[in-house]
Parts: structure tokens; sequence; C-alpha cells
């Protein structure tokens, strides 16, 4: 007979709220029965968790939407580099939006509300789109490896049609890793754990901890690492080629000093976007690491992490979803002007267009339209 779940009972009903929630036994054994669950929150901390993690998926759904409307409305954010920017942010939204609200009502009421197989369809989605967001950083990382360290063949590589294969790849492979084993309960081929209908504890064999920890994410982290590596090289080179540009300008050198500024422009913008973006990328990975480790080992030492372990690994990683928008507006100007238009519904006003400049201060514009 199997011993019951013997942690805290603070513990044995905080539900892990997404993929790959772990409870344990003293001594595993065949078949487990986990407890059925129960309201033990206190009434004030109830009402303290909706409010913060409330705060928190807003603020996810409302910077994301930010930055897909941004750069649907203005044409200079129109890049190659933003479609994955865009596509990143709509994977994001909707964690916010379909995936963050029931992991919340079953963090904080410690019950599964709606039912066994909406319990798989959730579980899915927060497989696919976390994937999907490593999947799009991965794209990212490539694309500003082009541009900053093959910039004579970038826009053979980065066509339109190319972005939008890399795309479709960020979103299909996804789908085939989550839904397919998920719906399918391949992914729970050997855990003899019976789960009650009143929960939604998604429960994964060694094999898939592995495969999908793998394919979702060390893979493409070892992509981007490699890829960040050669750009903070390029960077260095480059920095020293602005530098000789601008002793060479402050001298009086050169026939063409105005070609020269915008050669050593263009060159500090890529330099800033990349160096946008491996923030980001860095971000990314510090907040989903310690997830992905503890998912990879914890079948192998017979579900015996902690489910506080979890809890914070996990919301961690729900947080990323919500802080890259800020990180937008932190480090890249243009972006940060276009969320304060939408904000202040100064895109209504007369003057404003999608062709307007957004890099420039506005001293900056006024000069240029004095060259001009």
């Amino acid at each position: 007979m199997c011993n019951r779940f013997t942690t805290r009972p603070d513990q044995v009903f905080i539900h892990l709220f997404i993929s790959l929630s772990r409870v344990h036994c003293v001594q595993f054994c065949f078949p487990c029965v986990l407890n059925p669950c129960a309201l033990l929150r206190h009434q004030v901390s109830r009402i303290f968790l909706y409010a913060f993690l409330s705060f928190g998926i807003i603020c996810t759904v409302v910077g994301n939407f930010l930055v897909v409307l941004s750069i649907a409305y203005f044409k200079q954010l129109q890049s190659p580099t933003n479609c994955f920017v865009m596509s990143l942010a709509v994977a994001d939204c909707l964690v916010g939006l379909v995936v963050m609200p029931y992991s919340m009502i079953r963090t904080v009421e410690g019950c599964w509300y709606f039912g066994s197989l909406f319990c798989q369809i959730h579980s899915s989605l927060d497989v696919m789109l976390c994937t999907a967001s490593i999947f799009h950083l991965s794209c990212i990382a490539f694309d500003r490896y082009y541009a900053v360290c093959n910039p004579l063949v970038y826009s053979l590589k980065m066509s339109h049609k190319r972005v939008a294969l890399f795309i479709a790849v960020c979103w299909v492979v996804p789908i085939l890793i989550s839904f397919g084993p998920i719906m399918l309960d391949l992914h729970t081929a050997g855990v003899n754990i019976l789960i009650p209908k009143d929960l939604c504890v998604f429960l994964v064999n060694r094999i898939y901890a592995v495969m999908a920890s793998l394919v979702a994410f060390y893979l493409p982290m070892a992509i981007m690492l490699v890829a960040y590596w050669k750009i903070f090289k390029a960077a260095k080179r480059q920095a020293r080629q602005i530098s000789a540009m601008e002793s060479q300008m402050a001298a009086g050198v050169g026939k063409d000093s105005s070609k020269k500024k915008r050669h050593r422009n263009a060159m500090k913008r890529e330099r800033k976007a990349a160096k946008t973006l491996g923030i980001i990328m860095g971000v990314f990975l510090i907040f989903w690491m310690p997830f992905f480790t503890v998912n990879i080992v914890d079948p192998f030492i017979e579900y015996s992490t902690e489910v506080i372990v979890w809890d914070l690994f996990l919301w961690l990683g729900y947080i990323n979803s919500s802080l890259n928008p800020f990180l937008y507006g932190l480090f890249n100007r243009s972006f940060r002007r276009a969320f304060l238009m939408f904000m202040g519904c100064r895109v209504c006003l007369p003057g404003s267009s999608s062709g307007m400049e957004l890099s420039h201060t506005r001293k900056e514009a006024n000069e240029c339209a004095d060259q001009s």
C-alpha cells in the first residue's frame, strides 16, 4: 500500500499550475494516489495573491500588445528582426491571456475547476507558448548574427519568405512537441500516479522530460550563445572602426565626411540593437534556466523536488513574458517613443503618421531636415 504524501499541509495543496508540476511520496510505489484538493489558504493571503498575480497578468498582456501595435503601425519598426519580435510578443501576450489566469486560480484556490480535458489543453498551451518564445529568440539571434557579422548578405539571407518560414517553424514545432504527446498521454507513459479530477498536476516521464527540455530550451540556448558570442566579437571590432572614423572626422580627414557619418550611425544602430536583444535574451535564460534544469533532474530523483521550488521557478518563467516590452522601452528609443505615443493617444493627433521618424530626438530630426 502506498504511503500518503508527507509534505506539509500548506505545500500538499499548493498545486503546480503548469507543465511539469511534481508531487512525491516517502516511498515511491505504484499506483500512488494524490490527495484531493482543499481550500486551506487564509482569505487575506488569497486576496494578496490575486492582486499580485493579476497585476503581473495585466502587465504581460498590455505590454506585449503595445509591442504588436507599435510594429504593426509604425513603418520604421517593420524590419525582419521586428517581425520576429512581433511574433514573440504575440506568444507572450497569449501566455498572459490563456495560460496565466487559469494558473493563478489554481495556485490561489488549490483546486482545478475546469475539467480534465481543459487541464490537458491548458498544459499543452503552456508548453507550446513557452517553447515558441525561445524559438523566436533563437531566430532573433540568427537574424542579428547576419545583420552584424555579414551585413552584405543580410538582405539575401533574411528575405521576407525566409522570415515567414522561420516564424512558421517557431509555431509548428512547439505545437508538435506539446499538443501531440500531451493529448495522447504519451508524456505520462510509465508514470503510475492517480490524480483526482479536481487537480491539474502535469507529470511527465523521463524520456519526455529530457527530450522536451532539449528541444525547447537547451539546443536553442546553445545556438543563441554561439551567435551572440560571434556578435560580441564583431561588435568590438566595429567599435574600433567607429572610433577611428570619429578621429578622422574630428581631424577633418576624408573627402566625404557625411557618408562616413551615416556609415558610423548605421554601425552604432546595429550594435545597439544587438546589445538590446542580447540583454533580452540573457534575461530569458536567467529566468527559465532553473525551471528546465529541475525539469530534467526531477524524474530521475523520483519526483522529490519540493512544491515550493517548482512554484518559484515556474512563476519566474511566467514573469519573463511580461519583461520583454519593458526592456524594449528601456533600451530602444524607437520602441520607447512608440509606446509613449500609444499610451498618450498621440497617434490620433494631427501631424502624426505611421511613417514618422522614431529613432531621432527632435533636435536630431531638425538637423536631418536642415541637411535635406
